[in-house]
């Protein structure tokens, strides 16, 4: 909608005003022409079929900015699907699809979102309404949707406290964020577990005031405890989270709890990012579109209200809401996985290497300094040319990432593929692992920041496992199912799907090298090449990497987590062999059985160890 009201404001062009023109979206009417300081105008649905948005009126503020929110008009019942809510999110998203989309133009006017940084702190609340307008099924989807929330929001490793309240007639706090136990996820998740839509059953009205009140309270306590002009209590961040059908029917308007809590937490134009509060309707409710948007921040280029379907689409738009910008130190395998993030925002470890002359490889950020790449993309390069070799690493102000010298290469000494020919054995993999010291440290961002690898503590931390875990103990979360789905990253960015063999399933996966007479041909022993070393991909509905993206991570998603389990070495088919467009993969053709080799970190841990002892914490074996 934004690009539209920018156009009917060109449009529309007067004489220079103090505002520019706020435009009229489709749909809406607007009343009021002038637009300097202090002017106002109003809007309304041209339609009574429809139900307006947004700010019903906007003020001419002294920033030359609007106040509000954009109004738009819509079906009463329709759903926001998660891939519109990018759009309808606006400008909170202007600073970084700056970077990943050139064209797009930046505006003074950011947009704010719940800002994720370690060293702050947020207070997030979830109110969950159980009054009878909402159906045990439809709490049950809210309830769903908070566990999801509190499971992503944990992930991060930030100081963050949850308030859980469920409320119809009156609210029943299951949660406060002054119970130490509200920074904990196990102890917050067993809350939300024993929540129960039959703990308001003789309760038929729905008092959303008395709800929002309750936190109103809970901050109030918590500014007493801590003390008003103390940055303990002024640096505090809070997200109200709203699960609604927006129904009220008693305890009047909720706008005067809202007000106390604004005034409480002394919310003004410099300190508006303090706090958002989103209305969310979720499943097949009969919404009060009025109410929610009246309860919903109102925030220049953003929405806070929202109808959506199921619980997944809450987590959608709970990942556009999330500012990861802020996370600027070295905590690993956070990954922005809202639908219009950009696919190095997705993997932001993801790092393409150019020895000089070479094909290029790929790799995988482990810390601010080191990169993990496989040991055959040096097969051949001459060590001396390292000054002219470049790391290509993301960086939010470049699309085409940043370059980084390589002051290092450790090149593990066991690899060479040459070892077995005497055997009939033309290229063997095993020790294919390599790690690169880049020239500078790396600034974390969105776009740059390191994969967890298993067997560390920020992996163990990532897990939520007990320190006292062990390197094992990894292996058997991670690597457990005899199939399991994995990813790696395509040339052009794309996450590609795969599933690692392990047990029987790992037998028949690379049962297929002995058939492959082609490039062994006196082989019987499968494991003379593939090693305990290699994991195993391939097999039917399996990606296939191609030549240029050996190197790369092999990695898992878990906890909301990623993971690099393995890295790409060699395989039996190319999907990309003879094809200049890096876009294009072909199916192997009739009789060609593909099959993928990946060294496991698992097997390499001794190597790993030495080398990057005092760069990464290890646990035990």
């Amino acid at each position: 909608m934004a690009p539209l009201l920018a156009l009917l404001a060109l449009l529309q062009l007067g004489p220079a005003s103090h505002c520019p023109n706020p435009g009229i979206s489709v749909g809406t009417m607007r009343t009021g022409s002038s637009f300097d300081l202090g002017d106002k105008v109003s809007y309304r649905c041209s339609s009574t079929n429809l139900v307006l948005t947004g700010s019903v009126e906007r003020e001419c503020l002294s920033n030359g900015v609007w106040s509000g929110s954009e109004p738009i008009c819509r079906q009463p019942y329709s759903y926001d699907f998660p891939e519109d809510v990018a759009s309808a999110l606006g400008t909170s998203f202007t600073h970084l699809l700056g970077a990943t989309n050139p064209i797009q133009k930046r505006t003074e006017n950011l947009g704010r979102k719940i800002q994720i940084q370690r060293s702050g702190h947020l207070n997030l609340y979830l109110l969950l309404d159980a009054s009878q307008s909402v159906s045990e099924k439809d709490f049950n989807i809210f309830k769903e949707s908070a566990f999801l929330m509190v499971d992503r929001i944990f992930s991060f490793e930030i100081k963050v406290s949850v308030a859980i309240i469920t409320f119809a007639s009156r609210p029943k706090i299951i949660m406060s964020v002054l119970n130490e136990r509200s920074q904990n996820v196990m102890e917050v998740m067993d809350s939300l577990d024993s929540v129960c839509y039959k703990d308001h059953e003789n309760a038929t009205g729905t008092n959303t005031y008395e709800a929002l009140n309750s936190v109103y309270l809970m901050m109030n306590n918590q500014m007493d405890r801590l003390g008003m002009e103390t940055s303990a209590w002024q640096e505090i961040r809070h997200a109200i989270i709203l699960l609604t059908d927006g129904k009220s029917n008693m305890g009047g308007s909720p706008k005067p709890a809202v007000d106390n809590i604004r005034e409480i937490l002394g919310i003004s134009r410099n300190r508006n990012d303090y706090l958002d509060i989103y209305a969310i309707g979720v499943g097949k409710l009969d919404v009060d579109w009025k109410e929610l948007n009246e309860l919903g921040s109102k925030k220049d280029g953003e929405r806070h209200a929202f109808i959506l379907q199921d619980a997944k689409a809450v987590q959608q738009v709970f990942e556009h809401i999330l500012d990861v910008s802020k996370l600027t130190d070295t905590i690993c395998g956070v990954g922005n996985m809202s639908v219009n993030a950009s696919d190095q925002e997705r993997t932001p470890w993801q790092v393409t290497f150019k020895p000089k002359s070479k094909e290029t490889c790929q790799g995988s950020l482990i810390s601010d300094q080191w990169v993990l790449t496989a040991a055959h993309c040096f097969h051949d390069a001459q060590m001396e040319d390292r000054h002219l070799w470049r790391v290509i690493v993301g960086d939010p102000t470049s699309h085409h990432g940043k370059e980084f010298h390589v002051e290092e290469v450790l090149v593990a000494p066991g690899f060479n593929v040459h070892a077995k020919q005497s055997q009939g054995i033309s290229e063997f993999y095993a020790d294919d692992i390599a790690l690169l010291k880049l020239s500078q440290r790396v600034k974390m961002s969105s776009h740059a920041r390191p994969i967890c690898l298993p067997c560390t503590v920020g992996a163990n931390m990532a897990l939520r496992r007990s320190p006292g875990s062990t390197c094992k103990d990894h292996e058997t979360e991670l690597l457990s199912q005899q199939k399991v789905p994995a990813h790696f990253v395509a040339l052009n960015g794309n996450r590609m799907n795969i599933n690692l063999r392990t047990g029987p399933e790992r037998t028949s996966c690379i049962e297929a090298v002995s058939q492959n007479k082609g490039s062994f041909p006196g082989l019987t022993n499968v494991s003379e090449v593939v090693t305990d070393q290699f994991l195993c991909s391939g097999m039917e509905g399996d990606d296939s990497p191609c030549k240029g993206e050996s190197g790369g991570a092999v990695f898992l998603e878990r906890r909301y987590r990623f993971f690099q389990v393995g890295l790409v070495s060699w395989g039996l088919f190319d999907p990309c062999h003879g094809s200049s467009n890096k876009n294009l993969r072909r199916k192997p053709p009739h009789g060609v059985v593909p099959r993928d080799f990946h060294i496991s970190l698992f097997r390499l841990q001794p190597w790993l160890r030495q080398h990057l002892d005092g760069v990464l914490d290890f646990l035990p074996l």
